[in-house]
Parts: structure tokens; sequence; C-alpha cells
């Protein structure tokens, strides 16, 4: 599948993380508002969590709504076996991605992404370290693909 400016995409990304209620949502956000017209998209987390106010707030000021989204487990997920491409963003994620592996053909990556969840601080520098992640992730998903274009040509 190629992309908006001729990027090769997966057909299906699979963005996953500890509980899906911070970066994998982000991830998966992300992904959606670039490519979502040309790969299908979704996310998951190892356990269940719930939706975290500044994931959703951070993402906001981007142009990007999540505040509907609902978290959810790989347990949850219908049919694992669609996707090309799994992303995971954290250790526990990685762990359960290769057992997924085990059982389908997919794809796994490893991008090892910062829990704004654990920064301390006053709300500003709490949001601050959401605003890291959100970026870093953001610019992660553009080289990742904007590199599988490089490499065709």
């Amino acid at each position: 599948m190629r992309g908006p400016n001729g990027e090769e995409l997966p057909g299906a990304v699979l963005f996953a993380c500890t509980m899906n209620s911070v970066r994998s949502v982000m991830a998966f956000s992300i992904m959606k508002y670039l490519y979502g017209k040309f790969v299908y998209v979704d996310s998951a987390g190892v356990r269940a969590g719930e939706l975290d106010p500044m994931a959703v707030e951070v993402m906001e000021e981007i142009g990007i709504a999540i505040g509907k989204y609902r978290p959810k487990t790989f347990e949850d997920m219908e049919d694992s076996s669609m996707f090309d491409l799994c992303i995971t963003l954290s250790p526990e994620a990685q762990h359960r991605a290769v057992d997924l592996a085990h059982t389908s053909a997919i794809d796994i990556e490893y991008w090892p992404t910062m829990d704004p969840t654990l920064v301390e601080g006053s709300r500003d520098q709490r949001l601050d370290a959401y605003r890291t992640t959100r970026d870093n992730i953001m610019r992660r998903i553009k080289t990742r693909f904007a590199e599988k274009r490089a490499s065709d040509t």
C-alpha cells in the first residue's frame, strides 16, 4: 500500500504498550491522523487501563481528539492475526507481541518510549513530559514510514 506521498505502508498496524492509556493511544491516533485513509490502525495494552486525561489534553493541542477512545487489551482484540506490523512501545508489550508472533505472521518493531506518567513535578512539568512523548512518537512514525519510501528508490 502506498501512502499520500508514495510511502510504502503496511496494510494494518497495531501499536501496543502496557495499559493502552497513553503511548499506544497517542501512536494509534497519530498514525490514523497521518495515514488512516491508507492503513488500518489499532492499539492495545498488556493490561487494562483508563484513558489518561493528560494524554487527551496534549493530543488536543495538535488537533487530534482521543477523548472518546476506549482502552483495550490484547485479549479484547477480535483478530490480532490481521496485523502486518506490531509496534511496541514498552518492554511488557514487546514480550506480549513476541508471544503473538508465535501464532501469526506479524512483523514486530520495538520502539522504547518514555512513559510520561512516571514524571513527577508540577502540572506543567508533567504536561511537558507528555508533549515530549507525543512529539517523539510523531517524529518516529514520520521517519519510519518515510524511510521505507527512501529505501524503495
